[in-house]
């Protein structure tokens, strides 16, 4: 019984070690979005922030990670003629638009992918 144990107890050691060097090696599958892979931003072409007249704030429910804050903000940006950066740490994407948004384009926008929004506001100044 106790070689039993010993054996499970050096499987474990090895697996955990295995694991170790894999997430080193960046080869792991171990971030929040199921990938070690990094998601690559699409640019936006348009970078003028004079030729955006609107400003929204919209906060994100399921960000925890570089990946997802990526995803959140190509997914924005996919709505078309907008402009967003995502904060993660503030779970949030401020966004510059040419036209007038409605929070649903944005719920439609995130609907795609795993994140939800929490809240939205037309920021004016």
């Amino acid at each position: 019984m106790s070689t039993v144990i010993i054996i499970v107890g050096i499987l474990l050691i090895a697996y955990a070690i295995y694991g170790t060097v894999m997430k080193a090696r960046g080869k792991s599958k171990s971030s929040c979005c199921g990938t070690a892979e990094a998601v690559i931003t699409k640019p936006v072409e348009d970078t003028d922030e004079s030729h955006y007249p609107y400003r929204y704030m919209v906060y994100v429910d399921g960000m925890k990670c570089s990946n997802c804050a990526t995803n959140v903000e190509n997914a924005i940006n996919g709505i078309g003629d907008v402009w967003a950066r995502v904060q993660l740490g503030r779970k949030r994407a401020e966004v510059l638009s040419k036209s007038e948004k409605t929070e649903a384009d944005f719920v439609s926008a995130l609907g795609k992918t795993a994140y939800t929004v929490a809240s939205f506001e037309q920021i004016t100044e």
